[in-house]
C-alpha cells in the first residue's frame, strides 16, 4: 500500500488551487466584461434592453449555481455537442458573475444623488458625457468595495465546478481522500487554501471601504 506523507497530500492540493485561481480570474474577468455591457443596457434609455437585463439578471440570480452549471455541461450535450469540463465551468460562472456584477454596479450608479444628473444636465452635458464625467466617476468610487467582495463568492463558488469533473481546489480533495484514507488532514488543509484565498479579499473590501467612505466625506 502507498504511503502518502502530509507533504504529498499538500503538494497535490496546491497543484490544483492553481486551476482555482485561473478558474476564478477568468470567470470574473469574463463576468466583469459582460457585466458592464449589461449594465449601460440596464441603465440605458431603450426600454427593450432595460427589459432584456433585467429578467436575465432575475434568471441567473434566481436559479442555483449548480444548476447553471448542469446545463451549461450537459445542455449542449443534448445537441452532440462535447463541451470540455473547464470550458463548461468558465462560461457558467462568467454569466453567474456578469449577472451580480450588473446588479452591484446599477445599484451605485442609482446611488449618485439625482442632484448630480441635473446639474451636469444644466451645463449642458448629454447622457454619455454625463455618464463619462460626473456618473460613473462617483459610482466606481461606490463599487470598489463590493465587487471586491463579491470575488470571494467566485472563488468559493469555483468548488461547485467539480460535480461537472472540473479538477480544481474542492475535486483534488475528494480524489485525494479517496486515495489516502486522511479526510479530516485532507479536507483541513483545503479549508486553510480557501481561507488563505478569500480572506486576504475579505479584508481588502472591508478596507477599501472605510477608505473610499473617509475620502467621500472629507470630498
Amino acid at each position: 500500500m502507498i504511503q502518502f506523507t502530509t507533504w504529498d497530500i499538500l503538494r497535490g492540493l496546491l497543484l490544483a488551487t492553481r486551476w482555482t485561481i485561473l478558474l476564478s480570474l477568468v470567470s470574473f474577468a469574463g463576468g466583469a466584461i459582460v457585466g458592464a455591457i449589461l449594465l449601460f443596457l440596464r441603465i440605458g434609455k431603450a426600454k427593450a434592453g432595460r427589459v432584456a437585463v433585467r429578467y436575465f439578471v432575475e434568471l441567473f440570480q434566481g436559479t442555483p449555481l449548480l444548476m447553471q452549471l448542469f446545463l451549461a455541461f450537459f445542455g449542449l450535450g443534448l445537441f452532440g455537442i462535447d463541451v470540455p469540463a473547464w470550458l463548461a465551468a468558465g462560461v457558467a460562472l462568467t454569466v453567474w458573475s456578469a449577472a451580480f456584477l450588473t446588479e452591484i454596479w446599477r445599484g451605485c450608479v442609482e446611488s449618485v444623488a439625482k442632484g448630480q444628473w441635473e446639474a451636469s444636465a444644466s451645463l449642458g452635458m448629454g447622457y454619455i458625457q454625463q455618464m463619462r464625467h460626473v456618473i460613473l466617476p462617483q459610482a466606481l468610487r461606490i463599487a470598489v468595495p463590493p465587487t471586491v467582495g463579491f470575488s470571494v463568492q467566485v472563488v468559493k463558488g469555483t468548488a461547485l465546478t467539480s460535480i461537472i469533473g472540473f479538477v480544481e481546489l474542492s475535486k483534488a480533495g475528494t480524489v485525494i481522500t479517496n486515495a489516502t484514507f486522511q479526510p479530516f488532514t485532507v479536507y483541513g488543509f483545503v479549508a486553510l487554501i480557501y481561507f488563505a484565498l478569500c480572506w486576504p479579499l475579505s479584508k481588502s473590501s472591508q478596507i477599501l471601504e472605510r477608505k473610499l467612505n473617509v475620502a467621500h466625506r472629507n470630498h
